[in-house]
């Protein structure tokens, strides 16, 4: 039995085997095609994720995307109501900065940082 093999830049082989072995291959590569046509025209569901698993899943969702960008809007009108030295002190402590830190880089007294982060988180709440 002749098993031809087609190469890349064109040129053509044949190779002389014995049946058993040309069975084999020939069963080989009518498998290998029919998996690779299954795999081109398969499409997975968006619903797939209550089947198959949280791996074909995405928790972006158009309501969770729309929630996120309004949030992003609401945090930037309660900072705009904020004093420039409210708002950065304010930006530190939630970057996990403390307020003894936030001090020392402003050359202020402690409570003075307290003060403003409290008076700041009040605007903040109420503008938020």
């Amino acid at each position: 039995m002749k098993i031809r093999y087609e190469f890349v830049d064109g040129t053509v082989s044949e190779v002389e085997v014995e049946e058993s072995i040309g069975a084999v291959i020939i069963e080989s590569r009518r498998e290998e095609d029919n998996l690779a046509r299954k795999e081109r025209y398969h499409c997975y569901s968006m619903d797939a994720a209550q089947f198959e698993g949280t791996e074909y899943a995405d928790n972006e969702t158009p309501e969770t995307q729309m929630e996120r960008e309004m949030d992003a809007e609401r945090i930037v009108h309660a900072l705009d109501g904020l004093s420039e030295v409210q708002r950065r002190r304010l930006l530190g402590f939630a970057e996990g900065k403390s307020m003894r830190e936030i001090a020392r880089e402003e050359n202020v007294q402690h409570r003075a940082v307290v003060k403003s982060i409290e008076g700041a988180r009040k605007i903040f709440k109420k503008n938020f």
